[in-house]
């Protein structure tokens, strides 16, 4: 998305006030909420890239290692997704509220692709920023003096300079989760990918990026093995959480461990998130061994 997005200029006597702000209201409304539509906006967005970027399967980390029509596919997605989370019926165009038929778009870039059987019609506008982890979901009705002269080979046109003021928007460089890669300096994530096994490769991981939750999803990707939860938590000496215990590293999960993680003031992690931690006082160590855990030695 563009560095610099104008605030809107939909407000009382703008010709679009009136529509664009009930459709927003009936947006709002049906996820219980303005705090609610942008904390579940935000995770849908980022659960459709990252499901379609596949990790696991394919050891892509990156939304420009998509193919071009898997980077399509996601405008697709978001489409099905947004639908479902509103619980909107579909109509001529993409869905159907207060009875307009309303266009949604989607663009991982700088700007939308408005289609010819869309325009003058209202327009539901998401974006994904990877790069600065933003998000933003607004509505514009589709007029034609709001769109760049230029069209592409299917007569598709873009949202003008000018015509971006006249989007109402419902979240504007919004914050949704960043892509956990982009979060890791890349010489750390060369070294937890050049371990052979899928242990290694989590031991790894838990010995680069300590002190913050990581995803079951992240865990998955790096083990690339179907048995990685039984592997993180303990495997009779030979699991990750073992081998980084003789280390002197706390691996923790969300689930198991939770009244530790918050005795050692870790952040807070959920049940599917894990942690890990090097003790570096005597306490800690003691706090840990409390806990049921042994460090350099196996775990109990």
């Amino acid at each position: 998305m563009k560095q610099h997005v104008h605030y809107s200029s939909v407000s009382q006597g703008h010709p679009d006030h009136a529509l664009l702000s009930a459709l927003a209201s009936e947006i709002t409304a049906r996820t219980v909420g303005e705090q609610s539509l942008a904390s579940s906006f935000a995770a849908m967005l980022r659960a459709y890239v990252d499901d379609v970027i596949m990790t696991p399967k394919t050891g892509r980390r990156a939304y420009e290692e998509l193919e071009k029509t898997e980077k399509t596919y996601i405008g697709t997605r978001v489409e099905i997704e947004l639908r479902a989370l509103l619980d909107l019926e579909k109509g001529r165009l993409d869905c159907v509220i207060q009875g307009h038929d309303v266009d949604i778009k989607n663009t991982m870039g700088a700007n939308w692709m408005i289609p010819t059987e869309a325009i003058d019609a209202p327009c539901i506008l998401v974006a994904a920023d990877e790069a600065r982890a933003l998000c933003y979901l607004g509505l514009v009705v589709a007029r034609p003096e709001y769109l760049t002269a230029g069209q592409n080979k299917d007569a598709k046109r873009s949202i003008s300079a000018e015509g971006f003021t006249h989007i109402l928007w419902l979240l504007r460089d919004h914050p949704y989760p960043p892509n956990f890669w982009r979060t890791v300096p890349p010489e750390a994530v060369s070294r937890i990918f050049r371990g052979r096994a899928g242990n290694h490769r989590m031991a790894a991981l838990f010995r680069e990026v300590q002190g913050r939750p990581i995803s079951r999803d992240v865990v998955e990707a790096v083990a690339q093995q179907h048995d990685f939860m039984r592997r993180i938590r303990a495997d009779g000496g030979k699991g990750t959480r073992d081998h980084l215990a003789h280390e002197g590293l706390l691996l923790l999960s969300g689930h198991y461990d939770a009244d530790l993680i918050a005795a050692l003031g870790l952040p807070r992690c959920s049940h599917s998130e894990f942690v890990s931690y090097l003790p570096t006082t005597q306490s800690e160590i003691d706090l840990a061994a409390a806990h049921g855990i042994t460090l350099g030695g196996l775990l109990l």
